[in-house]
């Protein structure tokens, strides 16, 4: 029986041990992977994780204008000439383009996981549809979730958007075995599974973003099962599919 582990932070990721046995599922629920959901929800093309802004401007390198957008932060600040990785401020800037995104902590979670058989993203938006995907298509693999954290630090709104996925993906099918890790966050979300919003807005990033202004946005994220795009890493590209299959 494979095993189902959680990651506390993506500084615990060791890529030499994400090898093809295994498929990665990573949340960054304030903000990273909560966006690239709401980007695919909202006609995005594909989205493309890069380490910084550096990065980024490379890669916007010989791309027609008006096809792409450049989406950033770095540690809570919108990376200068970049638009803010907000889900609900970006709905009107990405229809049908490549949204090149740079974030602290989740899109470096997600290249770090790369060797893996496969990486996905996921959030409370898209908890459900991911631990389905899984569920259907994975059962010979151990599963890693990873919490993106926050400046090598533990970040409660991952732990509670990992426990939303593994509560759902264990409801599916008890194929796997769970850490103790991983029964922490299924526990630990049960529990408090009513009060999502609340509860994200009490974490230490959530009273940033609340400070910036960003409260609705939280609201937002905070709805399990909204969207049901599963995003997943091909050729250095976050892809969904539209037709409803991934592989």
């Amino acid at each position: 029986m494979p095993k189902l582990h959680l990651l506390l932070k993506k500084e615990e990721i060791d890529a030499a041990k994400m090898q093809k046995d295994k498929t990665a599922v990573i949340f960054d629920v304030l903000l990273a992977t909560s966006t690239i959901a709401a980007c695919f929800w909202h006609g995005a093309k594909e989205v493309i994780p890069v380490l910084d802004g550096d990065e980024a401007r490379r890669e916007a390198i010989g791309r027609a204008p008006g096809s792409f957008c450049l989406v950033g932060e770095y540690n809570g600040r919108t990376i200068e000439g970049f638009l803010d990785p907000n889900p609900l401020q970006l709905k009107n800037e990405i229809i049908g383009k490549t949204v090149v995104l740079s974030t602290t902590n989740g899109t470096v979670a997600i290249r770090k996981a790369a060797n893996a058989n496969k990486v996905y993203t996921a959030s409370l938006l898209n908890g459900k549809a991911a631990a389905a995907k899984i569920a259907a298509g994975h059962q010979g693999e151990t599963v890693v979730a990873v919490c993106s954290g926050s400046g090598g630090e533990f970040c409660l709104e991952d732990f509670f958007g990992a426990g939303y996925f593994i509560d759902c993906l264990m409801n599916e099918t008890a194929h796997w075995e769970m850490t103790d890790a991983a029964k922490a966050a299924r526990i630990f979300y049960v529990s408090n599974k009513d009060w999502a919003s609340r509860l994200l807005k009490d974490t230490r990033v959530g009273e940033m973003l609340i400070g910036y202004g960003f409260e609705e946005e939280i609201d937002f994220i905070a709805e399990t099962g909204l969207v049901d795009f599963v995003p997943w890493l091909e050729a250095g590209k976050l892809v969904v599919d539209r037709h409803g299959k991934s592989d």
